[in-house]
């Protein structure tokens, strides 16, 4: 039984790994892509993360597991925020349905090209 759980989370931690590795080349936007591969990716590394601490049982690796897991969930929106923040800055082009909050532009000190 145990097993099944073990397979059933790392299968769905790889597909999920590969629905962010798909995001990252197939959607338009840098900050879309910022927004699905922080969500995917770290859903399937807590998915395997899981696997590990059910599959090897003993505190030391449950321990690391979780301390894997919460590390991801602190780091991977701040930088995802942080590239996205940059790109907006450095003027990267956005896919045309993306709206931008016209005063943002302002309050960052983005100019546009040609300004």
């Amino acid at each position: 039984m145990i097993e099944i759980v073990l397979a059933i989370c790392v299968l769905l931690g790889g597909f999920f790994a590969f629905i962010a590795g798909l995001g990252i080349l197939r959607l338009p936007d840098v900050l879309i892509r910022m927004h699905a591969t922080t969500k995917a990716g770290t859903l399937a590394s807590g998915l395997i993360m899981l696997a590990v601490a059910i599959g090897f049982a003993d505190p030391p690796t449950i321990a690391k597991s979780v301390a894997i897991v919460v590390f991801l969930l602190l780091t991977a929106p701040v930088g995802a925020h942080m590239i996205g923040r940059a790109a907006f800055r450095s003027g990267v082009a956005l896919w045309a349905p993306t709206k931008v909050d016209p005063t943002a532009k302002a309050k960052l000190g983005v100019q546009e090209p040609g300004d």
